[in-house]
């Protein structure tokens, strides 16, 4: 079971959507708006979080030049879905040709905008880590690697996006220009 992300779905695919109670209309979307499954997000996660993982482990053991290239793969991957959108990730097209087929149709769909987002926090977190790696500091790479991979195990696991959270808490306080519109199901 997942921890609800309310303040991103944006759509019942199953019955007529609703809106929640805490949201407000402006922050509504149509139910006809399109969106992307929460389901291929933490198959992405569970990918992202293994190779962050074997970073850890490169790293440790004394494959530093190894461990450096594979964050820096990875940091890319993330820059691919913070400047493409999750949608055209590597991991969300995996997703939609081999996983998605097989599965029960999605009973929500989740709004791009805050997981596109956590795409870019993780670009930060890993291109930090590859830099500092770069510059010398080679226990930078697996706490970047450790600290990314936090997320992804929680996304994976539990649902719960830690990108998508601070995206809304950026919203909320003004920071961001975008509102961010709810519609779930009653």
């Amino acid at each position: 079971m997942s921890t609800p992300r309310s303040d991103h779905r944006i759509g019942d695919t199953s019955a007529a959507a609703e809106p929640t109670s805490h949201a407000t209309a402006s922050d509504r979307l149509p139910a006809t708006q399109s969106g992307i499954d929460p389901r291929g997000l933490r198959f992405s996660a569970a990918i992202t979080g293994v190779l962050l993982l074997v970073v850890v482990y490169l790293a440790l053991v004394g494959a530093a030049t190894a461990a450096l290239v594979l964050l820096a793969a990875i940091a890319a991957l993330f820059a691919w879905g913070a400047f493409a959108g999750v949608s055209a990730h590597p991991y969300g097209l995996l997703f939609r040709k081999l996983v998605r087929p097989r599965l029960a149709p999605p009973t929500e769909l989740e709004a791009p905008a805050p997981p596109t987002f956590a795409q870019g926090v993780g670009l930060v977190v890993t291109g930090l880590g590859v830099l500092l790696g770069l510059l010398g500091l080679p226990l930078a790479v697996p706490i970047a690697a450790a600290t990314a991979f936090v997320a992804a195990f929680l996304n994976s696991v539990f649902g719960y996006c830690l990108g998508c959270q601070i995206y809304l808490l950026l919203v909320r306080a003004g920071v961001l220009g975008r509102t961010v519109r709810t519609v779930t199901s009653a």
